[in-house]
C-alpha cells in the first residue's frame, strides 16, 4: 500500500504513465479525470483507482526504468537501453567504487547509486554549477543517492580518487583525460565512454591504442518495440535508434613486465618406432605375384 512521500506509477486505460509523490491530502488532475490522494493511499501495487469520470488508472511501484526516464532534464539523458549495458560491460554491483564524469541530468547515476547499493561508492563529476545542482536534486527525487559524492571539477586537474574499480566518461573529448582516468582505475578495471558521432569515436580510439589500454569495444543500441496485438504482430512506428556510440576497454598496468612461464622439465622423446619388415612379410610372395596375376588377366 503506498505511503505517503513515496513514488508511484499512475497507467491510464491507453497506457500513459505518470509519476507522482503521494500525499496525505489533495487531487491529481489527469486528462481522464480528477483521482483523490486518499483513493491510492487506500490501494495496493498492482491494483486500481477510478477517476470521477469513471477511468481506471493502475497504481503500480516505480521501476529504475521509470525513474531513469522519469528524470528532469536540461541535458541529454543516457537512455534505459546504454545504461543496462554500461552497468554490465562495467560489471556495476554492491560494493563497487565508480567514477562517473559528465552528470548532467544524473540519469545515470541514478543506476550506478541503484546497483552499487550501501556499500558501494559513487563518485560523480560536473564541472558546470547548474548541472550538479540538477543531478543532486533528480537523485533525491529518485530516492537514491546516500551513496553518491558529487564533485563540482575540471577533471583536466585528475581525479581525487584512486584505485576506483569502474570509470565512465560523458564528456565531449574524452581523449583529452585518458592519463587521468588511468590514475584514477585499479590494474584491470573496465573503461567506458559515451559520444555521439563517428569522427570522435575515431579520435577516442587512436588515443586508447597509445595509452595502457586493451580489448577496446565500440558498439551502438538500436531498441525496437512490437505493438502488442496478437492477431497482428509487427513493429511500432517509430524506434529509439541512435542516441550514441558506447566505447569500452580494460586498463592496464602500466609499466609492468609480462610474467615469465615457469621452467618445465624437458618431455622424454618416445622411442623411434621398428620400420624393418617382419620375418613373414619378407618371404610372403605378395609383391609380384599380384602384378603379375592382374598383367595376365
Amino acid at each position: 500500500m503506498p505511503q505517503p512521500g513515496e513514488l508511484i506509477l499512475l497507467v491510464s486505460p491507453k497506457g500513459k504513465r505518470y509519476l507522482h509523490r503521494t500525499q496525505e491530502e489533495g487531487e491529481i488532475h489527469t486528462h481522464d479525470g480528477v483521482i483523490d490522494m486518499c483513493q491510492i493511499q487506500a490501494a495496493t501495487y498492482g491494483g486500481q483507482v477510478v477517476s470521477h469520470l469513471g477511468r481506471a488508472y493502475r497504481v503500480q511501484k516505480p521501476t529504475l526504468y521509470d525513474l531513469v526516464k522519469g528524470v528532469k532534464r536540461q541535458t541529454q539523458i543516457i537512455y534505459p537501453k546504454e545504461i543496462g549495458y554500461i552497468c554490465m560491460r562495467l560489471s556495476i554491483g554492491p560494493g563497487m567504487r565508480i567514477i562517473e564524469a559528465g552528470s548532467g541530468s544524473g540519469s545515470l547515476t541514478i543506476a550506478l547509486s541503484w546497483f552499487a547499493g550501501e556499500t558501494g561508492r559513487v563518485y560523480t563529476y560536473e564541472q558546470r554549477p547548474e548541472f550538479k545542482a540538477l543531478c543532486a536534486k533528480n537523485l533525491a527525487w529518485a530516492g537514491v543517492g546516500r551513496n553518491v559524492e558529487q564533485h563540482e571539477r575540471d577533471i583536466s586537474e585528475g581525479f581525487l580518487q584512486t584505485g576506483v574499480d569502474a570509470l565512465f566518461l560523458d564528456v565531449r573529448t574524452p581523449w583529452d583525460y585518458l592519463d587521468q582516468v588511468a590514475k584514477a582505475v585499479k590494474p584491470g578495471a573496465p573503461v567506458g565512454f559515451l559520444l555521439p558521432t563517428t569522427n570522435q569515436v575515431s579520435d577516442l580510439v587512436a588515443g586508447l591504442e597509445q595509452g595502457p589500454f586493451a580489448g577496446v569495444e565500440i558498439v551502438e543500441i538500436l531498441l525496437r518495440r512490437y505493438k502488442p496485438v496478437p492477431e497482428r504482430l509487427r513493429p511500432e512506428d517509430r524506434m529509439v535508434a541512435h542516441t550514441g556510440f558506447l566505447v569500452f576497454a580494460r586498463c592496464e598496468e602500466q609499466g609492468a613486465a609480462p610474467i615469465p612461464a615457469p621452467e618445465r622439465p624437458p618431455k622424454e622423446r618416445p622411442e623411434p618406432m621398428d620400420t624393418e619388415p617382419r620375418e613373414d612379410e619378407e618371404d610372403s610372395g605378395l609383391d609380384g605375384a599380384d602384378d603379375s596375376a592382374l598383367g595376365e588377366e
